[in-house]
């Protein structure tokens, strides 16, 4: 199978690394959004009179729309000659999916506005079925947006490395870097509360001084988020030239997609499938502390609730308290990324994914024995949480920021090195590789409210199935992903 790359990009020599972390830096803007998306909206559906056993549905429109839509704009990307446009074949999508996601957070965030406009009632305690409606329609929109954007910088940065694996985990590390900053920024916007005093005109007779605050952090996403595109878009000039161009079985441009994309699996090899399966049981356990990590905080350690107007500032300072625990998360994010690249040097990226994933598991045990201890304990009458039971959720939500790390870089890193080898686009295989974490979403957005429901209502049940997927992954990944595989891509041996 021919693989050179004369010509184009390919003999133009590397793009430096300062180039690559420029071109990675759409995605603190892009996770900027997805931070307040994971922290401040589960509990907001709830307020808008959804119950917490259907809150996690309102997640499906996620995978749904990735399920489809990021291996579909892969694939366009991949198919679109370098030429064609003056922005390349990756920077239109991730333009087109920056725009998408301003739009979005727009129509989130005045959701309780529309609603109104609509006939919804603003009783305390009416359920705001135009609100709903409206915030389905920005929610959808805005994983549209996540997926179309991701996808393709991804791909963008896998095609500047040019298949190299250190250069590509390198790159990777920027990108995660650039979400731990974007998460930081995002979950500290989450945790303060004053936001409707420094933009006033968010408060509405429709709004809340709650929803006023998540409105104003929404405004500040689509500052944060025009800015950094704009630095990726103009980052850097991308090859003209691709090894996947030259695959053997490259297909033409009259091919079916999704006969494309399911026809690809024909090629994956043993490796490839590994990859893959580690990153479903990895996603399985990272979905319900995605869904409900903010809204543990409120239930489970505040007892507080969104439905009672008497519990309900208790639960919002539960919903504060694990934003700025998950702004520490995003600091240890940050530090891990600098320096994944040394750990996978010295113990081999398998082994580095696979004990991150045993870690995992453990802080997610420890979450249901601190839901054990702050069930049976006396709460003051102030109902402050002791201070020994904040600490212990703070440190979880912190040190989970590793294992987060390393899930936002190695599986990306993984594949797009394996994939290229079998001769496939790169935008096609991060779109691949996102069918391995949306199918495990379907699964948990399905199935976490009534599981949890079925156990009494807490977040406990979904916690306990994240610690056993975890584990599970990691124990796969160990055994699966052997660092001498890893050692011997990485001189170039293979």
């Amino acid at each position: 199978m021919a693989r050179g790359r004369g010509g184009g990009g390919g003999g133009a020599g590397k793009v430096p690394l300062r180039k690559l972390l420029r071109a990675a830096s759409v995605a603190c803007g892009v996770q900027f959004g997805w931070a307040l998306q994971l922290s401040l909206l589960t509990p907001y559906v709830q307020e808008l009179g959804i119950p917490h056993a259907f809150a996690s549905l309102v997640w499906l429109c996620g995978p749904l729309s990735g399920l489809l839509v990021q291996p579909l704009v892969g694939h366009l990307s991949d198919r679109i000659a370098p030429a064609a446009s003056p922005l390349g074949r990756r920077r239109p999508f991730i333009a087109a999916g920056a725009a998408s996601i301003a739009a979005a957070v727009l129509t989130v965030g005045f959701s309780a506005d529309l609603g109104r406009i609509f006939g919804d009632s603003i009783q305390p305690g009416s359920t705001r079925l135009g609100a709903i409606v409206v915030y389905l329609i920005g929610f959808w929109l805005l994983d549209v947006g996540n997926n179309a954007t991701q996808g393709p910088c991804r791909a963008f940065l896998a095609d500047l490395t040019e298949n190299d694996p250190r250069r590509t985990r390198i790159a990777n590390a920027y990108f995660s870097l650039f979400m731990a900053l974007g998460n930081i920024l995002g979950y500290a916007t989450g945790a303060y509360s004053g936001w409707y005093k420094i933009l006033p005109f968010t408060v509405t007779p429709s709004c809340s001084i709650s929803c006023a605050n998540l409105k104003s952090a929404f405004l500040l996403d689509i500052i944060i988020l025009v800015v950094t595109t704009c630095i990726t878009v103009a980052s850097v000039q991308e090859p003209q030239s691709f090894g996947s161009d030259e695959a053997d079985h490259a297909t033409t441009e009259q091919e079916a997609f999704l006969w494309e994309l399911f026809g690809s699996f024909r090629y994956f090899t043993l490796p490839v499938w590994m990859v893959l399966i580690v990153t479903a049981l990895t996603w399985i356990g990272w979905f319900p502390f995605i869904l409900f990590d903010t809204d543990w905080m409120g239930r489970e350690i505040y007892r507080g609730s969104p439905d009672d107007p008497s519990m309900t500032q208790s639960y919002h300072d539960g919903v504060r308290m694990g934003s700025f625990g998950l702004m520490l998360n995003s600091v240890l994010l940050g530090f891990t990324s600098i320096v994944l690249e040394k750990l996978c040097r010295k113990w081999g990226a398998g082994l580095v994914w696979g004990v991150s994933n045993i870690l995992m598991a453990l802080c997610f045990v420890a979450m249901l024995i601190i839901t054990y201890v702050a069930k049976n304990m006396d709460y003051p009458p102030s109902g402050e949480p002791p201070t020994g039971i904040i600490i212990a959720s703070i440190v979880v939500f912190t040190i989970l920021g590793a294992p987060l790390a390393i899930t936002y870089s190695i599986p990306y890193a993984m594949a797009a090195s394996r994939v290229e080898n079998l001769g496939l686009g790169q935008g096609l295989a991060m779109g691949i590789l996102n069918l391995a974490i949306v199918i495990p979403q379907v699964i948990v957005s399905l199935g976490s409210g009534p599981w949890d429901q079925l156990f009494g209502g807490g977040n406990a049940p979904a916690f306990a199935v994240a610690a056993a997927a975890s584990f599970i992954g990691g124990l796969v990944a160990i055994l699966g992903l052997p660092r001498a595989r890893i050692a011997s891509r990485r001189r170039g041996h293979r």
